[in-house]
């Protein structure tokens, strides 16, 4: 009797009712019901398990519906035909390997490696260590579930028109345009017009689509360094001339390298990865340059929506050279990493082209998720959230400040306050690798800095701490382990 391999685990999540479903349905697809035998009654499954003869009757009723089983009158469950693996025709059969002939050789095919390009490791179970001082990660406990489900019920309730449901072609939801035209670029002062906005896979999908319609191997991008790493492999990925821009306490140094550029790529708000917030002084330089030389600013606003410094500057897109600035932000970085919604803001000949761009790669992003999106704005829940979120992102970067200063005082924090990381300098004989190394067997979890630079001996002092993930309550402990590490 199979019984046994439809273990329920109490511990794990989900119901009965779905786990029990799952279960049937890996042992149908691993072929190890016998077609002929008839499965175990409701009774007897039932008392095996541990749970009600309804469960079990609701998920072979279910299954029956789905064309897994069959019913059959005063007999019983069996598999359905289309599941036999006993070598006639159907599903289980197809699934027997083949014989591999005559295998591509798809090094001489490809024409192009993204592999190659450098990335910033992390570990894959980051979030098995008891202290992640990762970035670009949050906390799964301050996601407004409640809110977000309610925004789903509203767009898939049965007096709506399921418009979702259609493909939109090209265009996005209008009511999350209109919701990003009054309610979120206002606040980085930016006044946008309907077709002057496009929606996207997140804020790195908005700079790819900008790098296949604009950069080819004869044009020149001036970039932070350290920076973004991902962004650069975009640009080197489309075969662009890269300059790379020192950082200093101002922002991007400017010089005639930069000068000699077509367009330059920068995150003014809170630079990638010191979190330097670009000067007064040097944004001014940068408008006198982009006006003199006739060069496109791609302005990356990517922590717009989690910028909880109250003397936050206004994005370079409000500015008068702001028909010069292409601007990308995201709406995943202050929700969830997972969501991948993001925008781009620039002229409409331009999105116009995007758009098309777009649609050739895949449309547009999931109307479903658009419109969830749009009455999550529109209800107030987004603007309620963010409320909630900085204040606690606010309160996590001062205890992490206070203890950094206490535990480890021979470490320089570069990046500027309420930034989205820290940016710190150990003193030069460090190597922050190494650091890291030790760290994660304490559980820490760091992120060396040398990952950052696209120099070929890059600085191995620095590191960067993130504070999305772990709690303020875990964060002195995590400090004082790293602290006793260095």
């Amino acid at each position: 009797m199979l019984s046994h391999y439809f273990a329920l685990d109490s511990h794990t999540g989900g119901g009965l009712q779905e786990q029990l479903r799952k279960a049937m349905l890996d042992a149908i697809h691993a072929g190890v019901i016998p077609p002929e035998e008839a499965l175990p009654s409701c009774r007897k499954l039932s008392t095996q398990l541990g749970v009600s003869r309804n469960t079990v009757a609701l998920v072979y009723e279910r299954l029956v519906d789905d064309g897994y089983l069959v019913s059959r009158p005063r007999s019983g469950y069996y598999l359905h035909d289309a599941y036999r693996a006993d070598g006639s025709e159907g599903a289980a059969s197809m699934m027997l390997p083949q014989p591999v002939m005559d295998a591509p050789n798809w090094n001489k095919r490809l024409t192009s490696r993204p592999s190659y390009l450098q990335n910033v490791l992390r570990p894959s179970q980051w979030m098995t260590f008891d202290y992640p001082f990762i970035y670009g990660q949050l906390d799964q406990r301050l996601f407004p579930m409640e809110a977000w489900r309610g925004a789903s019920r509203r767009v898939m309730g049965a007096q709506r028109e399921r418009c979702w449901l259609h493909d939109r072609y090209d265009q996005d939801d209008p009511m999350l345009i209109e919701q990003l035209r009054s309610r979120v670029l206002p606040k980085r002062g930016i006044h946008a017009q309907k077709d002057e906005i496009l929606i996207t896979m997140g804020a790195q999908n908005a700079l790819f689509l900008i790098a296949q319609l604009l950069l080819n191997r004869q044009t020149r991008v001036a970039v932070e360094n350290p920076g973004y790493r991902e962004a650069i492999n975009v640009l080197l990925h489309q075969g662009a001339e890269i300059s790379y821009q020192p950082v200093d306490h101002e922002g991007i140094c400017l010089d005639d390298n930069s000068a000699r550029c077509d367009y330059l790529y920068v995150t003014p708000s809170h630079q990638v990865p010191t979190g330097v917030t670009m000067s007064a002084e040097r944004r001014q330089q940068l408008m006198q340059q982009v006006n003199r030389y006739d060069q496109i600013i791609l302005e990356d606003d990517y922590d717009a929506e989690i910028n909880f410094d109250y003397q936050a500057q206004p994005a370079l897109k409000s500015t008068a050279i702001g028909s010069r600035v292409i601007y990308m932000s995201s709406l995943s970085k202050p929700l969830s990493p997972g969501l991948r919604l993001g925008y781009l803001v620039a002229d409409a000949e331009l999105i116009d082209e995007l758009r098309a761009l777009r649609r050739l790669m895949y449309r547009h992003p999931p109307s479903g998720l658009q419109q969830q999106l749009a009455q999550f704005l529109a209800q107030g829940h987004y603007d309620r959230y963010l409320r909630t979120f900085n204040a606690e992102m606010r309160a996590r970067w001062e205890v992490l400040e206070e203890t950094v200063c206490r535990e480890m005082p021979h470490c320089q924090r570069i990046s500027e306050a309420y930034a989205s990381a820290f940016w710190l300098a150990l003193p030069e004989q460090y190597d922050s690798q190494r650091l890291a190394w030790q760290a994660a067997q304490q559980g820490v979890l760091i992120e060396p800095g040398f990952q950052h630079f696209f120099s070929q001996v890059p600085p191995r002092h620095y590191m960067r701490l993130g504070y999305g993930v772990i709690g303020v309550e875990a964060i002195p402990e995590g400090i004082k382990r790293l602290a006793s590490v260095l």
